[in-house]
């Protein structure tokens, strides 16, 4: 039995849930995923009639298709999607079955008009939280057009594949066996790179909103529903709708939820924002902002949206080490998620910089899969909580160097080392690993407002009580501004002050 009782009874009720027959065919050999695979199509087709299995000869093995009765859709697992994809698997079935994807008639619209052939191949680990929503994207575009095939790859299932490619971070997406894509890419996203996106002067053709909030984090969407709850014209701008947050693993310090996830939450966010009449732009990205008569906002595709008033949000990502070899081996052997990326790197030696908490949480996790690690921390003593050091130090598989710059990540085609120098004593020295993951904090996502609001040295946004900047009838809310402290919680806080701010000053102009 590959199913535990607990899912299988939640199993149960999604499957009545199905419309139509489906077929699963499997191939398979006599592998150890081959039998886990054989175990689970079993289980499914044993819990529901409208479920058969065929055997047959697929392009991998072991895999598994997802089919309509007389009808291949092109979905197909290769590898035992449990883990973070069992919500992938189910979400197949049901939409194979004939159940609607929850998605905007627009969206259906726009993938169901895509023509030419698209083969797409997404490599995934099952712990890593940011590739279910690749998968999931692509299966439903599979599901939509019988032009699109869409084959999820269990990493630990293909190694000789994976090392063969070079594949050092997940998701990675290939299309016609070319490279496409690294890292979470949403729907709207993949439509635009695919060419398939939204023309930019159907976005410039939209009338004025009274609120326009830039990103769809946790300030943006509480900013955005607090506009929406006064009555007024609102609409969110997002590159990506989550932010940060998306690549989050465990939230415990969410008051009133005890525990949840990153994914999870920005799923409960875009829910309760579309609850409201607010417009959602996905998968753009601000340019420029100025004040005119109104608010004119320049997106990257060349569209302009005016409003009366804006709120930036636009948050914050992982702060780059600055070392020679860091963008060089973006991807193949350095990385930043050590939850999606971790276990690529199973049973070998790799390096973690920064001694903060998010550092040695990853430390103290990536112990669990990795041969060692070794932790490199700029200052005398580690910066993370004393708990969490107590923890590392109890692991059998971890060094920790403090008082070290690193000086160069090394390499050919991936990682290979890192050299550091001892601050105390200039020595310079070099380890040998495989893997280098960059833990050292978040720059504010506001390089594109040079010039055009007040930021301090480290390029947040100067804020007073209300959410204001300098300028009138422009604010901001979260990680991109002077906060004292970036955290959840407190970004959802200034992202409604920023919202009741705005709401003041449309009412006094």
């Amino acid at each position: 039995m590959v199913l535990d009782a607990d899912i299988k009874s939640q199993l149960k009720q999604y499957l009545q849930l199905l419309e139509n027959d489906i077929v699963l065919k499997v191939s398979i050999s006599s592998d150890d995923t081959s039998k886990d695979m054989l175990a689970l199509v079993d289980e499914l087709a044993s819990m529901s009639t409208k479920i058969s299995v065929e055997h047959t000869q697929l392009p991998k093995t072991p895999s598994f298709s997802v089919n309509s009765v007389g009808e291949d859709t092109g979905i197909t697992f290769a590898g035992v999607p449990l883990g973070h994809e069992f919500t992938s698997l189910v979400l197949a079935l049901l939409q194979v079955s004939g159940r609607p994807p929850k998605l905007d008639q627009k969206l259906i619209d726009q993938i169901k008009h895509i023509s030419g052939e698209y083969h797409f191949e997404t490599y995934v680990s099952l712990s890593c939280n940011n590739c279910p929503d690749v998968v999931q994207a692509l299966n439903m575009m599979s599901v939509l057009n019988p032009n699109i095939t869409h084959t999820m790859i269990d990493g630990a299932a293909f190694k000789e594949e994976v090392e063969s490619k070079n594949i050092m971070a997940v998701p990675a997406v290939y299309l016609n066996g070319e490279f496409f894509n690294g890292g979470r890419i949403t729907l709207e996203e993949l439509l635009e790179k695919m060419g398939h996106g939204v023309d930019a002067s159907e976005l410039s053709e939209k009338e004025p909103f009274d609120v326009l909030v830039i990103g769809g984090g946790p300030a943006g969407a509480s900013a955005a529903i607090y506009a929406a709850r006064k009555g007024i014209r609102t609409g969110i701008v997002a590159e990506r709708f989550g932010g940060q947050v998306l690549d989050t693993m465990s939230i415990e310090n969410f008051i009133s939820v005890k525990r949840t996830e990153g994914p999870k939450l920005v799923a409960n966010l875009e829910a309760h924002v579309k609850d409201y009449d607010i417009d959602v732009m996905s998968s753009q990205r601000a340019k420029r902002i100025e004040k005119k008569d109104l608010f004119e906002l320049e997106l990257e595709n060349g569209a302009i949206l005016e409003s009366k008033s804006i709120i930036i949000s636009t948050g914050a990502r992982w702060r780059n080490i600055g070392v020679p070899g860091e963008q060089e081996f973006k991807n193949n052997g350095v990385a930043y998620c050590p939850h999606c990326d971790g276990p690529l790197f199973e049973g070998k030696d790799v390096a973690v910089i920064g001694g903060g908490n998010s550092g040695i949480e990853a430390a103290i996790d990536l112990a669990g899969i990795v041969k060692h690690v070794t932790v490199l921390e700029f200052a005398p003593e580690l910066k993370a909580d004393e708990v969490l050091q107590e923890r590392l130090y109890s692991l059998p598989n971890v060094t920790v160097l403090k008082n070290v710059q690193t000086q160069e990540i090394t390499g050919t085609d991936s990682v290979n080392g890192i050299t550091y120098m001892e601050r105390d004593t200039e020595e310079v020295k070099h380890i040998e690993l495989q893997g280098v993951f960059v833990q050292i904090g978040l720059v504010p996502n506001t390089e594109w407002l040079e010039g055009t609001i007040e930021r301090n040295r480290i390029g947040e946004i100067i804020v007073d009580k209300q959410g204001s900047t300098n300028v009138p009838g422009l604010f901001a809310a979260g990680d991109c501004t002077d906060s004292a402290y970036n955290q959840i919680i407190i970004s959802m806080g200034s992202g409604a002050t920023a919202a009741l701010g705005a709401f003041d000053y449309l009412i006094r102009h």
